[in-house]
């Protein structure tokens, strides 16, 4: 059996899912790369710093184009639908979906108990092409608060969308575009749709790639795939060999490796796979995403608290993780003024066990800058910080950033 320390385990999965060195320039094929390596990249709506789908990928490729994710999604490399949250997915994945498609039953039984209106909703949309669910005007009615309070037309959109009879075509800012599932994907066939087995499979395999080394409900929440199947997949990769168990220090389940991964696990076991990288993650980023996995693998307790009420946060509204140089090291809240220009960190915590270094305190205001250049707001303003003379070491390293004490 492969046997590896707490920290080479570490890098495996920081390497596995792209928390490398960045490009010296980024590319939009380094985009596409990207999420082809972690097979997902969850959309989200909060807007405080960038949206978590162009966060994620800022945090492996550092400054680049908004507009590149959605020109991908256009032309046809990227889909979206419902992995283990809204995502957009590599388009060598749709086998994958288009069964889930096909297999959502309560979209279809909807769809054929409202006929009329998803004939007229289709035949619109035939007629004038892609539409958004603001072309529609919201009846006369108190607005709710559940989508069963969504106007009509917003609910068929969606649920054609869930049955896949409707696919986005673009993306405008954060609305979606909805068109013909068959004049996005003109060339799609259905019998190309992997059976509900196989899919399985290549789920499992998939997560596994992605995460490096992984404990078997990692690899099943990966793609909130069902635990059940999940085990039997992984028994399928073990038996062939395709996956090898991996004793992991200080782990109390079992850690298993993809051989394509094998030669990332002997670089780490020899220290040659060594992360320098500083970076902010999104809450939504693929290292963290999985509380439980960030807590047995980083020693890492994060929790968003967006949806907290205000006065029981510990740590902040939208709290970005911070990694340096292969450990989670903390976590600031941060909020991009657009047209003020200027990025505020509203706290910045760190882990009680971190050492307060210059050396730290260089990487992390230089990060922070990045971050704010990159959303255009490149003044950055730091509030407060624990411990309390981070704040002064910050402000020592010259690299620019303004702060209210």
């Amino acid at each position: 059996m492969i046997e590896l320390s707490y920290k080479a385990a570490q890098q495996v999965m920081l390497a596995s899912l792209g928390l490398g060195p960045p490009p010296p320039k980024a590319t939009k094929e380094d985009l596409l790369a990207a999420i082809r390596q972690m097979h997902l990249l969850q959309i989200d709506t909060i807007s405080v710093v960038a949206r978590s789908h162009y966060l994620v990928l800022w945090s492996r490729l550092g400054d680049y184009p908004l507009n590149w994710l959605d020109e991908l999604l256009e032309e046809g490399q990227l889909f979206e639908y419902w992995s283990h949250a809204a995502c957009m997915l590599p388009v060598e994945d749709y086998p994958l979906y288009r069964r889930l498609m096909l297999n959502t039953s309560l979209a279809h039984k909807w769809i054929a108990e409202h006929p009329e209106e998803v004939n007229k909703l289709l035949a619109y949309i035939r007629a004038n092409g892609p539409v958004r669910s603001a072309d529609f005007e919201r009846p006369n009615q108190e607005k709710g608060a559940g989508w069963w309070d969504w106007k009509p037309e917003k609910k068929a959109l969606e649920t054609m969308f869930d049955a896949g009879v409707l696919a986005v075509a673009k993306r405008q800012g954060f609305q979606r575009f909805y068109d013909l599932h068959e004049r996005v994907m003109p060339e799609w066939n259905d019998a190309q749709a992997l059976s509900g087995p196989e899919a399985e499979l290549v789920f499992a395999r998939m997560a596994v790639q992605a995460l490096g080394v992984a404990q078997a409900p990692w690899i099943s929440n990966y793609f909130y795939r069902y635990k059940k199947k999940g085990l039997i997949a992984l028994n399928t990769l073990l038996e062939s060999g395709e996956v090898v168990p991996v004793q992991v220090e200080g782990w109390k389940q079992a850690g298993y490796s993809h051989t394509a991964n094998l030669g990332l696990v002997e670089a780490a076991q020899s220290g040659r796979l060594e992360s320098n990288l500083t970076t902010l993650l999104s809450p939504f980023d693929p290292l963290v995403s999985d509380r439980e996995r960030a807590l047995t693998a980083f020693g890492f307790d994060y929790k968003i608290e967006c949806y907290t009420p205000a006065a029981k946060r510990r740590y902040g509204y939208f709290t970005l993780s911070i990694l340096h140089n292969g450990q989670l090291i903390g976590r600031l809240d941060a909020k991009a003024h657009r047209q003020a220009q200027f990025f505020e960190v509203k706290k910045l915590h760190l882990e009680p066990s971190v050492p307060v270094t210059g050396e730290l305190a260089l990487a992390l205001a230089q990060t922070i800058q990045r971050c704010a250049d990159w959303h255009k707001t490149p003044q950055v303003v730091v509030q407060w910080s624990d411990p309390p003379h981070l704040t002064e070491l910050l402000k020592q390293t010259g690299a620019g950033l303004a702060f209210n004490y």
